[in-house]
């Protein structure tokens, strides 16, 4: 099968809507899946961390201090808790976010921010009890941690292992990301308590990665590899494959290690290079990991979202999740500043644009999270199937593609139209139909079925 690529721009939009609790605002095409965009909150600012709660709520902070609770289904968002002494300064606020991996029955939630102690800013993570309603007895779980308006980090995720791991940026410190007695610029692995794992690379220290400049995502795959995004200097973003007791190189390696200097450096430190990087960067931000059939396109990639480039990237992973084998590029400048991504166990992708950051330019409605779904389902399905009175196979389509109705009379007028709506095909039919589509140009059709006293539409891929 030839693989085929179209702009975000030239999709057809021209469909008809899905049943949905949502109205589409779009109709668009994830390679050959059709997927349908929607709006789920507008009006927030700078959301940072958007993950899935076992309540089928989103858990949302906004950089300013607040953290909700979204309904994905009705966008009714329900306020939580606001920390009254986050100092959202430069890049600094509240940042990441992660759940007890027990939670609802270890109701603790965890967050890192920046606050002021005394004239200078700092960064604490700590845990907090939900009550159901809001957060209580707070715990300090680590304190005075340098800051700075840029280069904080931070994500936390829990891993299969029931530890807390925690990125650190750098704070614009260069001696941090290679001193050992420094948190900062490093991966941390903490125990649900706060204490320092037995079993961690370092005695005594919660350090378990090192060398890094800003990781701003974290993610763990089922086969409980653990990878980050990072962010380079004027170069070298890059996504790592992290791993116990290892040495990512920054401050003297910056991506691969392919200049004098920084080869010397990574052969002396055993440094693991990046399973990809980009220059320019891209300014890597929240990434997730995508294994559903809803998105075939999408599985075993990484999905990762940037700011500077202000798009969605998936990346696919090799079987053994140790490279990186195909790179697409998803809605460039579509939204703007894309500061995460949340996979849903039922295939929807939720992304947080962060227009409002100070660095973007806001546009009606920003800050707001947006879903992304396989169309006509909610995640459950991929394309070529729905409930709506007839089916295609196949499609995408080569020579033709067979029509099989449900429910309804067997003959009927069908017309097919192309992406500038122009009408290239069209005539009767009596079931079993099949449609041919040798004489159409590659590209996306929408055949129109008349059946009875009921019309339906569905879009058509031909390759």
């Amino acid at each position: 099968m030839k693989t085929i690529s179209f702009s975000f721009t030239a999709i057809l939009v021209l469909i008809l809507s899905v049943g949905c609790s949502k109205k589409s605002e779009s109709q668009l095409y994830i390679g050959s899946t059709a997927i349908d965009t929607t709006s789920v909150i507008t009006g927030l600012d700078t959301p940072w961390e958007v993950l899935w709660g076992p309540d089928n709520h989103l858990w949302i902070t906004e950089r300013y201090g607040r953290i909700s609770r979204l309904n994905p289904d009705t966008g009714a968002l329900i306020p939580v808790y606001t920390i009254p002494d986050v100092d959202e300064y430069g890049e600094g606020g509240l940042l990441g976010m992660a759940l007890h991996p027990d939670f609802p029955d270890e109701s603790y939630v965890y967050v890192v921010y920046n606050y002021y102690s005394g004239e200078y800013l700092k960064e604490r993570l700590v845990r907090y009890f939900y009550d159901g309603t809001t957060l209580t007895e707070p715990f300090v779980m680590l304190n005075n941690l340098p800051a700075n308006s840029y280069h904080n980090g931070s994500r936390l995720v829990f891993g299969p292992d029931d530890r807390l791991y925690m990125s650190t940026g750098d704070a614009g410190n260069l001696n941090s990301p290679q001193n050992m007695n420094s948190l900062i610029g490093k991966i941390l692995r903490i125990n649900p308590d706060g204490s320092i794992p037995d079993d961690n690379p370092f005695s005594g220290s919660y350090i378990w990665a090192l060398g890094l400049r800003n990781s701003q995502g974290l993610v763990f795959t089922p086969s409980g590899k653990l990878y980050g995004s990072e962010h380079g200097p004027n170069t070298d973003d890059e996504l790592n494959l992290l791993e116990t007791a290892t040495n990512y190189g920054w401050p003297t390696v910056a991506g691969f290690c392919n200049l004098p200097d920084e080869i010397a450096f990574c052969e002396a430190n055993n440094v693991k290079e990046p399973l990809a990087a980009w220059t320019p960067t891209l300014a890597v931000a929240g990434i997730d990991y995508y294994n559903h059939t809803a998105i075939p396109e999408w599985e075993n990639c990484i999905l990762m979202t940037s700011l500077k480039a202000g798009k969605l990237v998936s990346l696919k992973l090799s079987s053994d999740g140790n490279s990186v084998t195909g790179q697409q590029d998803w809605f460039t400048d579509h939204y703007g500043r894309l500061r995460d991504v949340c996979v849903a166990p039922d295939g929807r992708v939720f992304i947080a644009v962060s227009n409002r950051d100070g660095r973007g330019t806001p546009r009606p409605g920003d800050d707001r999270i947006v879903e992304i779904r396989a169309s006509g389902t909610t995640g459950q399905t991929g394309t070529g199937k729905s409930d709506d009175g007839f089916s295609l196979h196949p499609n995408p389509v080569k020579s033709g593609t067979f029509i099989t109705f449900r429910n309804m009379p067997d003959q009927g007028q069908f017309a097919v139209y192309n992406g500038l709506g122009m009408l290239v095909k069209e005539g009767r039919f009596e079931h079993p139909f099949r449609l041919g589509t040798a004489d159409l140009e590659q590209g996306f059709y929408l055949l129109k079925i008349i059946n009875g006293n009921r019309l339906f539409s569905k879009t058509i891929i031909v390759l």
